[in-house]
């Protein structure tokens, strides 16, 4: 079972569990992540282990495609038509395909000594192309899991991975409907959550003094799919209604210098704090044990982006921390709005403020809220019980004969 490897956090947490259910799994990568968010000796063995593909010498992948119609015969011509005349996005996207179709006659060649019996691609725009080709052209079967700027700003050939695939894993109802109004047979698709560890988080929601500001929380890499901005214009709404609270954004990204000078045009600095160092995953409880209030103001960002649903909503519901959000992609399946968090409207600091001062303003509904979300979130985000699905599908390829 060949699989794409350690990145993001939620990569590492859910190789964990997939191997201790015992299946077998090589990590192979387009490149090694410049960093990740563990510390943790497990997750740095995996990623020591990971197979990167760059760099490779471009001498050799030319001789690779040269070798190619006598290495894999027929399948070499069927993924080569697809590279040139199957439905594409752009003339770009058409032209890094083939260009991608080489690198994949390089990673295939490279594997065939290898018990390859299934590739899944844990992304499926650019590492996607090159595992579908890979698996196209070793005739064994390919998968994969889409997210958000994989699906949206940076979809590539998804035509074809839809039609390729042997199973799609969808980590929201959203992302399902979005696969079957893109063509995909339902019976394809498989919804295993994104989920978390939960037994890592004690749920340790503080009781506030009355005399203590309202401390609300925030947190996530500096990009305008957070909605960091939305939240910085609603903590100067709460000013304005007198409200006595302070506010953390925990993160670094581009976006760092754009929101100091935001804090700093609205004269929010003594209220408003940004770290500038993101989270790691060890220390995220002491954070979420900080505050009083989680929120993540998510947004589709004009360059497409969008988050598919956010871990750091859970690790906070987890914590015991009542979580605000928006209706957007798959926090829906996570925050039922009155239940299990409140949702408002993207980009809506107005809506927002009134959800934060709702919160602050009533103890009994927060601690509603927060007890019903971390049940839930066990209930369907436990990672012990939300990749079934996922672990199912492997298990059912490694028993084909």
């Amino acid at each position: 079972m060949t699989t794409q490897g350690v990145g993001d956090a939620w990569v590492g947490n859910e190789l964990r569990v997939v191997k201790k259910a015992g299946i077998p799994v090589t990590l192979h990568a387009l490149m090694r992540p410049e960093k990740t968010y563990f510390s943790s000796p497990d997750i740095a063995e995996m990623a020591e282990a990971t197979h990167a593909i760059y760099p490779m010498s471009k001498r050799r992948v030319l001789r690779a495609v040269l070798a190619a119609p006598g290495r894999f015969g027929g399948r070499f011509w069927a993924a080569l038509k697809d590279a040139c005349f199957a439905p594409r996005e752009t003339l770009r996207i058409r032209a890094v395909g083939l260009w991608h179709l080489a690198v994949a006659c390089h990673w295939a060649a490279q594997l065939a000594d290898e018990d390859v019996t299934h590739i899944h691609s844990q992304w499926i725009h650019s590492g996607g192309t090159v595992a579908m080709y890979g698996a196209w052209l070793m005739d064994r079967s390919f998968s994969f899991t889409g997210h958000a700027a994989d699906l949206f700003r940076n979809r590539s050939a998804l035509q074809s991975k839809i039609a390729r695939a042997d199973f799609i894993i969808c980590i929201s109802e959203f992302h399902r409907q979005f696969y079957i109004k893109n063509g995909a047979d339902a019976d394809k698709l498989h919804i295993a959550y994104c989920g978390i560890d939960t037994s890592h988080f004690i749920p340790r929601r503080r009781t506030r003094p009355e005399s203590t500001p309202l401390h609300i929380l925030s947190s996530g890499r500096l990009v305008a799919k957070k909605g960091f901005p939305v939240l910085i214009e609603a903590c100067g709404l709460l000013r304005e209604r007198g409200l006595d609270f302070r506010c953390t954004i925990a993160g670094s990204g581009p976006d760092e210098t754009d929101l100091r000078t935001q804090i700093e045009a609205a004269d929010l600095g003594d209220l408003i704090t940004l770290t500038g160092e993101a989270l790691k995953q060890e220390d995220i409880p002491d954070f979420m044990y900080s505050g009083d209030i989680y929120t993540l103001p998510c947004l589709w960002a004009a360059d497409n982006d969008v988050d598919g649903l956010p871990q750091m909503l859970m690790e906070a519901m987890a914590c015991g921390l009542p979580a605000i959000s928006t209706n957007l992609v798959g926090i829906p399946d996570l925050i039922r709005s009155g239940e299990t968090g409140l949702l408002v409207p993207p980009e809506d600091a107005m809506a927002l403020a009134d959800a934060l001062m709702r919160l602050g303003g009533d103890e009994e509904l927060s601690q509603d809220l927060a007890e019903k979300g971390r049940s839930h979130l066990i209930d369907r985000f436990d990672l012990q019980n939300c990749l079934e699905p996922l672990i199912s599908q492997y298990r059912a390829r490694l028993e084909k004969p």
